[in-house]
């Protein structure tokens, strides 16, 4: 090949094809309709109904466990779990719930320790008025009220405290029992000393509802958003195909 043809060759490779954006262009263009690759990492949207609600209970799963049933036709698996709630204001319920799906199994448990639930008259500093012992089967748990070292206790005792809300109280397990579900019903046991009264219960129950009512109605407000109502056009019928 010429110089000249080669030069040619160089020319034609450089000129834009017809139809053909020139390098940088596209780009250019992109760039000023906003981009068509955006970083999405952190850039969406809140969801028109904001967050969602915090729930009203704290859960911990302290145990599952997985059970067999012997039948006549062999053995039947299932799973056992067993589960603390508290609103660490006072509230604390313990709950069992058996179901062949650990999902099930934990609806279960969670309606249980609702149904459970037990209303504490703490101090002011969240922390119980006196000592307490409790024993259930081989588990005996101590608990006695410390002030300023916050709260001292390990298994699932600390659990079923930390749900509650106390504070500044120690608690020791004096027997060897590694029985999770023992010592926490062990807890339990020795909590009921600090039990309200039925008719504080429902007192604090009532109070509780319409707390909960006038959040409810609150977001409600907050959630609402205006509609322009839907006007719809009336076709006008036509009356020439009626019988005579």
């Amino acid at each position: 090949m010429s110089e000249e043809q080669k030069k040619e060759q160089i020319v034609e490779n450089e000129t834009p094809q017809a139809g053909a954006d020139p390098k940088g262009e596209k780009e250019k263009k992109l760039s000023r309709r906003g981009g068509a690759r955006r970083n999405l990492k952190g850039s969406r949207k809140s969801s028109r109904f904001g967050s969602r609600p915090k729930p009203e209970f704290d859960q911990k799963i302290i145990n599952i466990s997985r059970v067999t049933r012997v039948v006549k036709g062999g053995r039947r698996l299932s799973f056992r779990v067993d589960m603390v709630i508290g609103d660490k204001k006072g509230r604390v319920g313990l709950g069992t719930g058996k179901a062949t799906d650990t999902s099930f199994a934990i609806q279960k448990a969670y309606q249980k320790a609702r149904k459970n639930l037990m209303y504490l008259k703490l101090t002011k500093e969240n922390s119980l008025p006196h000592e307490v012992e409790a024993k259930v089967t081989s588990s005996v748990v101590y608990i006695m009220p410390n002030k300023g070292r916050g709260l001292v206790a390990g298994s699932t005792v600390r659990n079923v405290l930390q749900l509650a809300g106390i504070t500044d109280v120690t608690a020791k397990l004096l027997s060897r029992s590694k029985n999770k579900l023992n010592n926490a019903k062990a807890a339990i046991k020795a909590l009921e000393a600090f039990r309200m009264s039925p008719q504080e219960e429902k007192a604090l129950k009532e109070k509780l509802a319409q707390k909960r009512s006038r959040n409810f109605q609150q977001g409600r407000g907050r959630r609402s958003f205006s509609k322009k109502p839907v006007t719809r056009s009336k076709t006008n019928r036509s009356t020439s195909g009626t019988k005579s």
